[in-house]
């Protein structure tokens, strides 16, 4: 990961102004499914202390800034620990901000501590739910819900897998498409990140402040740039049915039936959604959540060259086809996936990535 030279020099401009005349060391951070990039700025002080930033990198021409930086302003209102903002190029596509530190929450997690790092993640989610202003982002509507599905045909089951799709395929999809649509459509609506999971929540150590307001500790959260109001399940699905790490079926009821109650004593929630009720939103959010993630680890490969994300397919799938196969209105859709795959290993890729 090493940036062009124009936009090396252009990059080290903007640190050298933001920070001063010190000498400061620069590193990758952290790279993700964008076009953005992370680099890490490290100085030894006047004192010794050391001193460490992350600059973002999000070329103008293929990033929106903007949206990035209404979004962390919206959740630090509310008083989450997104990253302060210390310098800012718009021109350029640059943003120098708080390090974070590395621990994000997928190495952390284990079944001893579990628990009480997701117990921290609960409340960062219900006060996202409660407290961030929604005014004016965008609708998680029904165009956008089916275009985020349809990249599941184009990219997994053609491109992926080489399957045709015939027409009654396509009336099997279409039909489970618009299931889930209207699933989405019964529930609340509230704040959603929509990447709420293991490696965009981080263990910090220390407290923050915004306009002289406490900002909750643990965790902090990143990737929060495609922020929309949305159904109440999503980022609970994304948590708890997280696409990297895979935890036991009853605890993961356990863990949304005791969040149901939490949006229930919050009032966020009818008290007339009940456990089943609210374990079918959440079921069908998952699915149409990781047939759209199907879509994007395959087109990440393909398009954009990222194959990493090929071995992150089979337990997207396995919880994909684990809830089509639960819900009967479903049950020709569950076979269709299954017939496309047959006894293939679903990482296998057909050719080498494009540009």
């Amino acid at each position: 990961m090493t940036p062009s030279t124009d936009r090396q020099t252009a990059l080290r401009r903007f640190v050298q102004t933001s920070i001063g005349d010190q000498p400061y060391r620069l590193s990758p951070a952290s790279a993700d499914a964008s076009f953005r990039s992370y680099w890490r700025i490290t100085s030894d002080t006047v004192r010794g202390t050391p001193s460490a930033w992350v600059l973002m990198d999000a070329p103008p021409d293929k990033e929106d800034l903007g949206a990035w930086l209404d979004i962390d302003a919206r959740l630090r209102k509310a008083g989450l620990h997104a990253p302060e903002i210390l310098a800012i190029d718009h021109a350029q596509g640059f943003i120098l901000m708080e390090d974070l530190g590395t621990r994000t929450y997928l190495p952390e997690l284990s079944p001893a501590s579990v628990d009480a790092l997701y117990a921290d993640a609960f409340d960062a989610l219900l006060r996202m739910q409660r407290s961030v202003d929604v005014n004016g982002l965008p609708s998680y509507d029904r165009q956008r819900l089916v275009t985020e599905m349809e990249l599941l045909p184009e990219w997994f089951l053609k491109r992926h897998l080489g399957f045709t799709i015939s027409c009654d395929d396509w009336d099997v999809i279409e039909a489970a498409f618009t299931f889930l649509v209207h699933a989405a459509d019964e529930q609340p609506r509230a704040f959603v990140h929509r990447d709420f999971h293991s490696r965009n929540l981080l263990i910090v150590e220390g407290a923050g402040s915004a306009e002289g307001a406490e900002i909750l500790v643990n965790p902090a959260i990143v990737d929060f740039q495609d922020g929309v109001i949305g159904p109440i399940t999503y980022d609970l699905v994304s948590l708890l049915r997280d696409c990297y790490i895979e935890w036991d079926s009853k605890r993961v009821d356990g863990w949304v039936e005791n969040y149901r109650l939490k949006l229930q004593a919050a009032h966020l929630l009818g008290s007339d959604v009940g456990a089943s009720r609210f374990s079918r939103w959440f079921d069908l959010m998952g699915l149409q959540r990781h047939l759209k993630v199907l879509g994007i680890f395959c087109r990440l490969w393909y398009r954009d060259g990222k194959r990493q994300y090929l071995d992150d397919l089979p337990l997207c799938w396995r919880y994909a086809t684990t809830v089509a196969r639960r819900y009967p209105e479903l049950a020709d859709f569950a076979a269709l996936l299954e017939r496309a795959l047959g006894d293939r290993p679903i990482q296998a890729s057909r050719e080498c990535a494009t540009a």
